[in-house]
């Protein structure tokens, strides 16, 4: 059915949910809401990213591909702005447009998408090459990306180069690391934290949805000027410090009746500081590299596979992280969320590649070899640089 109409459907499939849970009678019917909404949600998380990366150019590949991510922490923050403001209506009519107002943002995402171009590459796979061509000709800084581009992915759809007509052919560590149980549970944090009344602990958590908004903003500019990988290890490397710090305060927040002053403040700057390291390079760059590392052929089900992955780590943080803070202690918990992004440091550090500029075949040659990436990596940058000295000479 194509991107854009996945993404009207996820659309579809989110405004029903929200709906459901906005005139739910009881709380099975509100559960099953919230089912059909995280369906939608899914969707879009798999769907969109792929999208963006297969329309655009690979100048700016990375700043496109890391908008999906920058509009769900604007997302978060209007809904802890939203909530602080239906909290002051009546406690049964306040939770219903907390969960109903949804539905809206669902419209427009729909209407806007049916006016947007299809993916090229998709475009290619069903045969319609002429309609690719035209996309990427619109989409590309110039005719001869626009050529390059279509070449290499009729290439990789075994198509043969000079053929143009139309023919007929028959995520996670970054969830692991605890981000989830901030975001769900920052009032209850903060309460843990000794913020106690109601009013400062949705102030702060709005506090938190800002910072991560304006962090995701600044990746952006980043992504295509510092590149993937040092965003990403000087991110990782940054969180773990942050959550060493907010277990250490919280731990020592435990252990006292009275208040410690500086420790509350330790923990209020460590949790802002790792939603703003979480949104400047684990966040928007969790999108970017699972957009360009897959193969044409095996994008959408690769893609999908890892949402579902990263869906399946968010809800188990989700759901156990109450249990786990009354087993473990709430400082124990952040002590263990830093040892899950100690691990994925080292993992990123090892096996992943810069691909900043490249193009998707040359993605797809330097995360085939593993280990051997830093070698693979530099015959490339070699084969570039013969490249342009032998058409400067030509010239």
């Amino acid at each position: 059915m194509g991107r854009r109409y996945t993404i009207v459907l996820a659309g579809v499939i989110f405004f029903t949910g929200a709906i459901i849970m906005g005139f739910a009678t009881n709380y099975a019917f509100l559960m099953f809401g919230r089912f059909v909404a995280g369906i939608g949600v899914g969707y879009a998380l798999m769907i969109a990213p792929v999208y963006t990366a297969e329309v655009s150019p690979a100048s700016a590949r990375g700043f496109l591909t890391s908008f999906p991510e920058v509009f769900i922490n604007a997302g978060i923050l209007l809904g802890y702005v939203s909530n602080y403001a239906f909290s002051k209506l009546q406690e049964h009519l306040g939770w219903r447009f907390m969960l109903g107002i949804g539905a809206i943002p669902s419209i427009f995402l729909a209407l806007r998408v049916l006016g947007m171009p299809e993916s090229p590459r998709w475009l290619v796979m069903q045969g319609r090459l002429g309609e690719a061509k035209t996309v990427l000709d619109k989409s590309s800084d110039s005719l001869e990306e626009s050529r390059i581009r279509l070449a290499d992915i009729k290439a990789v759809a075994g198509i043969l180069e000079d053929c143009n007509d139309d023919i007929v052919q028959v995520s996670k560590a970054s969830h692991a690391s605890g981000i989830d149980a901030v975001v769900l549970y920052s009032p209850r944090i903060f309460e843990k934290a000794g913020i106690k009344k109601n009013t400062p602990k949705l102030l702060a958590t709005i506090a938190v949805g800002f910072v991560k908004t304006i962090f995701i903003l600044v990746a952006t500019f980043f992504l295509d000027k510092v590149g993937r990988r040092p965003l990403l290890l000087s991110s990782v490397a940054s969180m773990i410090l942050s959550l060493m710090g907010l277990g250490i305060g919280l731990t020592i927040i435990d252990h006292y009746d009275h208040k410690i002053e500086w420790a509350i403040t330790l923990c209020i700057a460590t949790i802002l500081s790792y939603v703003a390291f979480f949104s400047i390079g684990m966040g928007p760059i969790t999108c970017v590299y699972s957009s360009e590392i897959f193969p044409l052929r095996l994008r959408s089900q690769g893609f999908s596979m890892g949402v579902t992955v990263n869906r399946i780590v968010s809800g188990v943080v989700s759901m156990t992280f109450i249990t786990l803070y009354k087993a473990i202690t709430i400082g124990g918990a952040f002590f263990l969320f830093t040892g899950v992004a100690i691990v994925g440091f080292v993992f990123f550090y090892t096996l992943y590649p810069e691909t900043q500029g490249k193009n998707f075949k040359e993605v797809e040659e330097v995360f085939g070899t593993f280990f051997r990436w830093r070698t693979r990596h530099a015959e490339l940058d070699k084969a570039k640089e013969a490249e342009m000295v032998s058409k400067k000479s030509q010239n």
